[in-house]
């Protein structure tokens, strides 16, 4: 990574997550500073890879628009560059970022002021990125130059702007001061706000940062200007969304908004298939003697053997066929379920066709869970795709709008003015594909218990939108169903994960669940997988567990240990709550609640009550849990 106001490395982070944790928009708190990253417009193009998946693609173009022409990982250095030195350009490959918060503060005499004044030198260090830092050349205290750390204070609004602290304007409050000279000082050794003041040295006022914070720091707040940081860039208008005071480095200061589709077979034919795996560079040979040239170019280097065992013409064939079913032009986009294509396959194993990244077997359903279960897949092999589409502040994407929404108010952009690519990455793994019978789910819906349940469910999400100002209310309702699905899901994740041999946080959720009303026909099943960056995938501990003698039994420990939480009885009575704006029933860390990068709903929508007999109900499991 590397600063773009200085030409140097600043530290590294991994590609995955440029895309989850420190991705465009997001402040990245390095050891002794604290950098924001950019917007696409500062990235070079020419060092990100492509990353082929046109059904993905596809989504991302009705999310933002037919301007997006392809999906890019992150930036990286040549293949088989080594030992890079520091001073070539290889070494400032990465992605660009800039000083946020501007503001920092001298530990040692308190002093607060912005990077750009001259009061802090910066100090680079090309051979030791990590120490990189601005420090205090003429502290008044005692010693060398301390190092200076960032201002731990931010200011959001949920429309996802981020903004520097107003520093100035708050101790003052609005008043004008001739030469400000601010201090930031802790008198408490706890760090609460309570504790701290801001203070000028010029005028005298004071000011407890408390005052920032909650009911009363709305009105000493300014309202939000509209700032986005990594654009370098105001709104053309100011908002009108009050800022927030937050922690640099909260939580809630940045959310992926994250399209990711399977890659799925697109044709049963081999030859059209391995094009298809193949087109970001087979798409660059027009004519038959330069697609021969490339062939031999890329087997010589080791690449690309799987083309090998066709003839030159057989792939040009299927190339100039691809080719002119992608120059066909398209009628405007509308978000595609990317979810439907797969559960298509994931039902019909014996059917679906066989690639390097995408392969299924069909196991046996335990005798005992028959009537409950239509079929268990193993997806011995998968490859995720996954791109970048926004961000949101404040609150999570989930809290906000359904996967897909056209609303984009509360979407930060990647670029300042339409995108033309957007940050992916990819990953390749194994799972278990579980499908529900669809006429014992109808069922189980159709009893006054679940009705009432899923009425109570609904208006508490009602509530939760409201509460967000989102209309209408019952917009994204998953229903019944799902919270079903999910609830199973995070049940036989857990149990899962003590033995495979990954971690609870590395086994993820993919659920598929549609009523049967709906205009493409029900859904019901789930897809537990874990997946990792390397070319290989992972190992088959997660596969093995799906075989009938392994899954019933991890069933019935799943199921069993759903009975009785060691929270209950409160656990077992918490119900979706309209006033509190909980959006699960009985459920808590103890026996339903996974990592968030398990969950793709955050948590909610959960109950286990739906799955067994709890202490509390004994009328709406889908489980006899007498068997």
């Amino acid at each position: 990574m590397n600063e773009s106001k200085y030409p140097t490395k600043v530290g590294d982070i991994r590609p995955s997550q440029l895309l989850h944790t420190f991705g465009i928009g997001a402040v990245v708190d390095l050891p002794n500073i604290s950098v924001m990253v950019m917007g696409l417009d500062e990235w070079d193009m020419e060092k990100c890879f492509p990353i082929i998946e046109p059904r993905l693609l596809s989504a991302v173009q009705a999310q933002l628009g037919d301007t997006v022409q392809a999906l890019k990982g992150p930036p990286t250095v040549s293949e088989g560059t080594v030992n890079v030195s520091p001073f070539d350009a290889d070494a400032l490959v990465g992605a660009p970022v800039a000083l946020f918060p501007r503001w920092l503060r001298c530990p040692q005499c308190d002093r607060l002021a912005r990077s750009d004044l001259g009061i802090f030198e910066i100090k680079t260090d090309k051979f030791h990125p990590d120490r990189v830092r601005y420090v205090h050349a003429h502290c008044p205290g005692k010693g060398k130059s301390p190092t200076v750390v960032p201002a731990r204070f931010l200011t959001a609004c949920p429309k996802g702007h981020l903004d520097e602290f107003p520093w100035t304007e708050f101790v003052h409050s609005g008043e004008p001061c001739d030469a400000p000279s601010l201090r930031l000082v802790d008198e408490g050794v706890s760090g609460q706000t309570t504790d701290i003041w801001v203070k000028c040295a010029n005028c005298g006022k004071q000011k407890q940062m408390s005052k920032a914070f909650g009911e009363q720091g709305r009105g000493e707040m300014p309202m939000c200007r509209g700032r986005n940081p990594h654009l370098r860039n105001f709104q053309e208008e100011p908002c009108g969304e009050q800022l927030q005071t937050m922690l640099l480095g909260a939580s809630n200061s940045w959310f992926p908004v994250i399209l990711s589709s399977l890659a799925i077979p697109v044709s049963g034919d081999a030859v059209e298939q391995a094009v298809a795996d193949h087109w970001d560079v087979l798409h660059e040979a027009e004519s038959l003697p330069l697609l021969e040239f490339l062939l031999k170019a890329y087997v010589k280097r080791g690449e690309y053997r799987q083309l090998t065992k066709y003839s030159a013409e057989k792939i040009w064939e299927a190339a100039e066929k691809r080719r002119r079913q992608t120059n066909i032009q398209d009628q405007p986009k509308t978000f595609q379920d990317l979810k439907r294509p797969e559960w298509m396959l994931f039902s019909q194993p014996k059917e679906a066709p066989q690639t390097p990244d995408f392969q299924l077997r069909p196991s046996q359903v335990p005798a005992r869970y028959a009537q409950y279960i239509e079929s268990i897949v193993l997806v011995e092999r998968l490859r995720e795709v996954k791109a970048l589409v926004g961000f949101t502040r404040v609150y999570p994407p989930a809290d906000l709008f359904e996967v897909g929404e056209a609303s984009q108010q509360s979407v930060g952009p990647l670029t300042r003015g339409d995108p033309t690519w957007v940050p992916a990455a990819e990953v390749r793994g194994e799972g278990i594909f579980i499908q529900f019978r669809e006429n014992a789910v109808r069922k189980w819906a159709e009893r006054d218990a679940v009705r009432r349940g899923e009425s109570e469910l609904l208006q508490a999400h009602k509530a939760w939108r409201t509460a967000r100002k989102l209309e209408p209310p019952e917009k994204g309702f998953p229903g019944i169903r799902y919270a079903l699905i999910h609830s199973f899901s995070h049940a036989l994740m857990r149990r899962l994960a003590l033995e495979c041999g990954y971690t609870a946080a590395s086994i993820r959720e993919r659920i598929y669940s549609s009523d049967p009303e709906s205009d493409e026909g029900a859904m019901a099943g789930v897809l537990l997988y874990t997946a990792a960056p390397d070319s290989e995938g992972t190992l088959g501990g997660l596969v093995s567990l799906g075989y009938s003698a392994s899954m019933e039994r991890n069933l019935d420990e799943a199921l069993r240990a759903m009975q009785l939480c060691s929270s209950d009885p409160l656990c077992a009575e918490h119900r979706p709550n309209v006033g509190a704006g909980a959006l699960h029933g009985a459920s808590c860390h103890a026996c339903l609640f996974a990592s968030e990068t398990s969950c793709e709903r955050g948590n909610k929508y959960l109950d286990r009550s739906l799955l067994v007999e709890t202490v509390a109900d004994k009328a709406r499991n889908f489980f006899d849990s007498r068997k």
